[in-house]
């Protein structure tokens, strides 16, 4: 499905004051591509996120799903983030089956559709496990199963892979991409990581703060499927220090000192 944000607009009113969370947030996603926002912490991402799941509410601007504007959450949008939010009284088989048992689906389908998750996130023999007894990576992957359980459209990705372990990690996003090619689903990823979200995407959108919107975005033009060789690439290494680039440049521009982070708003 295509994804279309036109001039999205988050504010949050107190007592006190406004605060402008996102502002004039441009984007458009096509039907079964997978693509990354890179951005500081505190710009917006994942409320930008849950207001494409429908967990939020925008304060103007329109999102639209192959034309039909959207206003709330729906089984054709799953999301996943970094804490793995799996239902510890629950095994990775249960679980699974959790979204479409809700959805009212039928006790063997349930089990088809569990074991045809399990084998593809490669946890074929620990369908009896509970979440404790998994490894951070395999919890990870069970939220990544149960998500795509529902069958949805698109899949929104709040730095799943941030809490893991560098090994750990390259595994997660090779078998992130082994998802995407199996089922053709179109992904939105948040990532702080630049490597990361060129290893992975399509396009890499960059997001600045205060307020939240979407400055630039690199197209990455490197075949597929990828190998985490694909790092060595010049190009690759080239499209990181592009990305890197605009935001010393953001930095720069802004007299703002490096060591302090990124910058408040990046230069247009």
């Amino acid at each position: 499905m295509n994804l279309e944000i036109e001039d999205l607009r988050k504010v949050i009113d107190n007592r006190k004051h406004s605060t402008v969370v996102l502002d004039e947030v441009q984007l458009r996603i096509g039907s079964g591509e997978l693509v990354s926002i890179v951005g500081p912490s505190g710009c917006g991402k994942t409320t930008l996120l849950e207001i494409i799941a429908g967990l939020q509410s925008k304060t103007e601007g329109s999102i639209l799903i192959d034309q039909v504007p959207i206003e709330k959450s729906s089984a054709n949008r799953a999301i996943v983030f970094q804490q793995y939010a799996l239902f510890p009284w629950l095994t990775v088989q249960k679980n699974i089956q959790y979204g479409p048992r809700i959805r009212g689906v039928n006790a063997p389908e349930r089990n088809r559709i569990s074991r045809e998750y399990i084998e593809m996130v490669g946890l074929a023999g620990f369908e009896s496990h509970y979440p404790h007894e998994l490894s951070g990576g395999m919890q990870q992957r069970v939220a990544l199963a149960r998500a795509l359980a529902n069958d949805p459209d698109i899949l929104l990705l709040d730095e799943p892979f941030a809490a893991l372990d560098a090994q750990t990690k390259e595994n997660c996003q090779q078998e992130l991409l082994y998802l995407w090619e199996k089922t053709g689903i179109t992904i939105l990823f948040v990532t702080h990581d630049i490597g990361e979200a060129l290893f992975l995407s399509d396009r890499v959108f960059l997001m600045t703060a205060n307020p939240g919107t979407i400055t630039e975005c690199i197209d990455v033009d490197m075949a597929r499927p990828r190998r985490h060789s694909v790092r060595l690439d010049p190009g690759f290494r080239m499209k990181e220090a592009q990305i890197r680039s605009f935001l010393y440049n953001g930095v720069r521009e802004l007299g703002v000192d490096q060591s302090g982070g990124f910058p408040v708003r990046l230069a247009r």
